[in-house]
């Protein structure tokens, strides 16, 4: 089972979330510069997978109501997330993003950091129009859910101290916060009742926390290749994630990443905890902890009546733990 079957069943509004993406790098007034027009094509007219906005598109099919609605949501959602990532791979120096290269690799930094501000007020502009305010006031959360995460993970840099809970706290807000926002507000858009609105925010909370600690484990697993950077780039950046809390867990004294991070030879140490990592049960234990949050995702659907579109996001938290980048 892949992502794309997954959708079938809201093909026709995800073709509509596309089409808005497009409208959005159309519509500018020919007073704006040029330039902006050719960076918002580069980021808008190349779609990734739209999981967020399949997630608040299937969330909103367990009440009647304005199909329009929860589609110009979805669009909000799939931006906020493109403007996420134009400023992550600017922070990350990251030269390739979805085949193509970075914005802040082909423009530089400073315009891709302003065109990530202009896809951030595009996001909130497109979010108003569902005149919402109990949506439109979550999705202003999200934001600042999303930068609290970035920053906490730049303040704690090499901090071979990080704890499992600080680490949890990181990933809720710079990924679970805006899957869980893309389920609340596609069920508060179909006008359901709380209980549906909560099952489903959760839902979109594990799923966001099983969806990151899948891409950290990744970052230790995949091929450069699959994953699209180095193998270990997370670590030689610094950044502590699970695998590496657990393996300081195992080897609290003398462990590479300990070594790392008091300015020791970045490479020579990663190459070693790549290996302590892949050479014991930590992987295992890490997708354990990811499919914990996978069941806990399903549990949460427990409350809704089945259907097609439940079966659907059932079928999604088990692609996320099998997905392979």
């Amino acid at each position: 089972m892949n992502n794309i079957s997954i959708y079938e069943l809201v093909q026709e509004e995800l073709k509509a979330v596309e089409e808005k993406l497009v409208l959005t790098s159309e519509k500018r007034s020919i007073e704006d510069p040029q330039l902006l027009t050719e960076l918002l094509q580069h980021v808008l007219e190349t779609p990734g997978k739209l999981t967020r906005p399949a997630i608040t598109i299937l969330s909103s099919k367990f009440h009647s109501h304005n199909h329009d609605l929860p589609v110009t949501m979805a669009g909000a959602v799939e931006l906020l997330h493109i403007a996420t990532l134009i400023h992550d791979d600017t922070v990350d120096d990251s030269p390739i993003r979805r085949g193509r290269e970075t914005v802040s690799s082909k423009w530089g930094d400073k315009i891709a950091v302003l065109l990530g501000d202009y896809v951030f007020a595009a996001s909130a502009t497109m979010v108003c129009e569902t005149n919402n305010v109990r949506v439109i006031k979550r999705f202003s959360e999200t934001i600042m859910d999303l930068s609290s995460g970035e920053l906490s993970e730049m303040s704690n840099s090499f901090n071979w101290q990080l704890t499992k809970a600080e680490y949890n706290q990181r990933i809720y807000y710079k990924t679970a916060s805006l899957f869980s926002t893309s389920s609340e507000s596609g069920a508060i858009l179909s006008g359901a009742p709380e209980n549906i609105i909560q099952s489903l925010k959760n839902y979109g909370c594990h799923l966001g926390m099983a969806f990151q600690i899948v891409d950290d484990i990744l970052d230790f697993e995949g091929s450069q290749d699959q994953i699209g950077k180095p193998v270990g780039n997370d670590l030689r950046q610094g950044t502590i994630t699970l695998p590496s809390i657990l393996l300081i867990e195992e080897y609290p004294t003398n462990n590479p990443i300990e070594k790392l991070c008091n300015n020791g030879d970045i490479e020579t140490n990663v190459v070693e905890a790549i290996s302590a990592i892949q050479n014991s049960d930590i992987m295992a234990k890490s997708y354990k902890i990811a499919k914990d949050h996978c069941n806990q995702a399903k549990l949460s659907l427990t409350p809704l009546p089945d259907s097609k579109y439940k079966s659907c996001l059932v079928e999604l938290a088990d692609y996320v733990m099998d997905r392979q980048y």
